[in-house]
């Protein structure tokens, strides 16, 4: 399968998983939570993958949720949208709980690259991976709450997990 917004790069058992947007700095669509987690349902099913490493293109992780096109971003309606929490895929009903899940249940061990920003959405990704290892300079935000947001997509339970409850409270 071909992706429009990820690279799949595999050397020997090194899987590199490549947000690829590199002009809206990876910015997050539903078409890209989509691919993410068929990479990994795929990942998870071929033994030749051994681990995963994933990053972003240019300078970037991820800036969270494209919402260049404003309210319509999130419209499950408009023609042609896929939305952000489409149920309605093979791999969705495979794996169960979306990109996140196909994340979580993966048994292959997971790194995050992160090379630059990763905020929002691009936080939350990492938290079902094993280890992240940031770049100097690079930059994680859990911004929610300043945009009037609750955490998603398993971000309330996966960060007090990994950092405690007073840590995950002060840092959203």
């Amino acid at each position: 399968m071909t992706y429009e917004t990820l690279l799949w790069e595999q050397d020997g058992p090194v899987l590199t998983l490549t947000l690829n947007r590199p002009d809206k700095l990876n910015a997050y669509t539903a078409t890209m939570g989509l691919e993410i987690e068929d990479a990994f349902v795929r990942a998870d099913e071929d033994d030749s993958v051994r681990v995963i490493i994933v990053t972003g293109a240019g300078r970037a992780f991820c800036a969270g949720a494209d919402i260049s096109s404003g309210a319509s971003a999130f419209d499950s309606q408009a023609e042609g949208s896929v939305a952000f929490g489409d149920a309605g895929t093979t791999a969705r009903r495979r794996s169960g709980g979306g990109f996140i899940g196909a994340i979580f249940n993966c048994r292959k061990p997971i790194i995050a690259a992160l090379n630059g920003a990763a905020v929002g959405v691009g936080a939350t990704l990492t938290l079902p991976m094993d280890i992240r290892i940031a770049a100097r300079g690079a930059r994680v935000g859990f911004v929610f709450a300043r945009r009037g947001l609750v955490p998603e997509a398993g971000s309330a339970w996966f960060l007090p997990r990994l950092v405690g409850l007073p840590t995950a409270l002060r840092w959203c």
